[in-house]
């Protein structure tokens, strides 16, 4: 499945500048600059401290009760002051910043005027219509060196470049705060004149559009603009932060949009402007969203001025994993059958494929940047709760979780991140009304290993595999782990085994003390030298197991385990614990 954010950037990456932006003031709305709902409150607020009113809990309840109707922008504002030039100057105490607020980081660009301007410098958007007074994308602008043509009256119209031939052409529907001609009361947005209504008809004729922080609910001239628009050349994208507007939904209606819910300007125009620029430097690469997310995180550990990229475009895609998690076709209520069996484990691997190969990326290539935000992803995830349903479907919920801490387990054994490995299987993991337990215990150790479970799926037609699990995880990751191996099916076995069997190891650090240990490997008894511990392929595969042993003997390996905090620092018992853990094989083999 691609997600929205994804398709709008494919469509404004291979249609170059034919997309046009209509801004609202919501895209402002985290530079602190108020929306028009929220200068309508504060100003209800002024005149009700100055009427001799106490606060209010809700200054448009008290509106209501004192004047018998809704607080309306336009008539506090038609009310307040007769002339445009009165109103503009009330409305420039909200937008122009003062030194505090400059300090405060108050008022001034936010990342998505900053976004929108590099994607006007690389040539994807050269249109903007925007019902906003500020000048915030006009300073993002300039910053980067382009000087837009800027459309705010009538005159502006007469002297401007042609459309065709501008860099950026900014459409100001309502004016600009330092001008006298600014558009407010509902009047004055019920018409624009016919030069204006002309170039709205030939922007919104000829170019895709995508909306972002306009609810259209007050804009009459503006929404009648957008839906005459006679043709259906590109598409529209209409971002929501939850309920569009009946306005807005009618427009949606008209243009055949498509809707995206979006968190925030800044988050959504970042992410466009990322996955543009990521397809650019792809440079004809299948552009796949998968490839894209691999694209940009590998872009991204590359600098490290992009660690807040970073951290959102991990934050992103957990977010769109645990959405489709919580989706009813994973409901664990119902028959249960082999076939449903085989599908669920399906779909939770379609699901995690993103996640989990971006997690193989940043343990392969990351240098700790992205540990924390890793490990709270894997956490979360794999934390349970009480479900109704059938036990195999919930005690199955976990196996995302399972993937990606096999993922980035695997790129960290990768890298030789010792120290991290030994933090991801020590972390904590909360269980509903059970003890807390850690990533070792719960998801190395998991409870949906049910061997009977897993030997159910249709590539196991014998059903008597010693470990279907490891073994389909394995055959998983050999699809999975071509963005961070030279030679993906020659690594895999031994880094995957490798795993596997240092989780084992964890294991047995956390619940058996040394003297236990040397107990049970100086044991005569075949059935007792060893202590049990999670065991995978590496239980029957020798060749493979042999090989880890032989590398984790090695004095430069060892030193590093230990350091780590592995074998509880001592190489006389990590010496200990690998002659269990090979008991332990031997027995299963047998």
């Amino acid at each position: 499945m691609i997600d929205p954010i994804t398709a709008v950037s494919f469509s404004v990456y291979e249609n170059k500048g034919t997309y046009a932006l209509l801004l609202g003031s919501g895209v402002s709305r985290a530079a602190n600059i108020p929306t028009g709902w929220e200068i309508t409150l504060d100003l209800v607020r002024r005149v009700g401290l100055l009427q001799g009113a106490n606060e209010q809990a809700d200054w448009s309840i008290w509106y209501q009760k004192k004047f018998n109707k809704e607080p309306s922008y336009s008539d506090l504002l038609a009310s307040l002051a007769s002339t445009p030039d009165q109103r503009r100057a009330i409305l420039h105490s909200y937008i122009e910043p003062t030194d505090l607020d400059i300090k405060a980081g108050r008022k001034i660009a936010t990342k998505a005027h900053k976004a929108i301007a590099r994607l006007v410098r690389d040539g994807f958007i050269r249109v903007v219509v925007t019902t906003n007074f500020d000048r915030l994308l006009e300073s993002s602008l300039r910053e980067i060196g382009i000087e837009p043509t800027i459309i705010k009256s009538v005159d502006d119209i007469e002297g401007a470049v042609p459309l065709t031939h501008a860099r950026c052409y900014i459409v100001k529907v309502h004016g600009d705060y330092l001008d006298t001609r600014i558009k407010n009361t509902e009047d004055e947005l019920k018409s624009y004149s016919k030069k204006l209504n002309l170039i709205l008809d030939r922007i919104f004729d000829e170019f895709g559009l995508i909306v972002c922080g306009w609810s259209s609910e007050w804009d009459e001239a503006l929404r009648s603009a957008v839906s005459r628009a006679p043709s259906r050349r590109y598409s529209t994208y209409w971002t929501a932060r939850g309920q569009l507007s009946d306005a807005a939904k009618d427009l949606v209606a008209s243009r055949a949009a498509r809707v995206i819910e979006i968190v925030g300007a800044d988050e959504f125009f970042g992410v466009l402007q990322s996955n543009v620029e990521t397809q650019a430097a792809m440079q004809g690469q299948d552009p796949r969203s998968i490839e894209l997310l691999i694209s940009s995180a590998k872009r991204f550990l590359a600098r490290s001025e992009d660690r807040i990229q970073l951290e959102e475009l991990i934050g992103r895609e957990i977010r769109l994993l645990s959405e489709q998690l919580d989706g009813s076709e994973f409901d664990a209520n119902g028959t249960l059958s082999d076939d449903r069996i085989q599908a669920t484990v399906s779909r939770y691997e379609a699901v995690a494929e993103p996640a989990a190969r971006l997690f193989g990326i940043l343990g392969r290539f990351g240098v700790g940047q992205e540990y924390k935000a890793v490990v709270h992803a894997i956490r979360n995830l794999a934390s349970s709760e009480s479900r109704s349903g059938l036990i195999v479907l919930n005690e199955l919920r976990s196996y995302p979780a399972r993937l990606l801490l096999f993922s980035y387990g695997m790129g960290l054994l990768k890298a030789e991140r010792y120290a991290d490995l030994f933090g991801l299987f020590s972390a904590a993991i909360s269980r509903d009304h059970r003890t807390d337990t850690t990533v070792v215990e719960s998801l190395v150790a998991w409870e949906g290993d049910n061997k009977d479970w897993w030997n159910r799926l249709a590539e196991f037609p014998e059903h008597n595999r010693k470990t279907p699990l490891s073994d389909h995880m394995h055959s998983v990751f050999e699809g999975w782990s071509g963005d961070y191996l030279v030679f993906p099916k020659k690594e895999l076995t031994i880094l995957f085994e490798g795993f596997e069997l240092l989780g084992s190891l964890m294991y047995i650090g956390m619940t058996n003390d040394e003297e236990t240990l040397d107990k049970v490997v100086t044991s005569s008894s075949f059935d007792r030298n060893y202590v049990w511990a999670p065991m995978g392929r590496a239980s029957w595969d020798g060749q493979t197991s042999r090989k880890v042993f032989e590398e984790w003997r090695r004095a430069d390996v060892q030193a590093a385990l230990i350091a780590a905090g592995f074998a509880r620092k001592s190489g006389a018992y990590l010496e200990k614990a690998i002659k269990s853990i090979e008991n332990l094989c031997g027995r299963l083999r047998w």
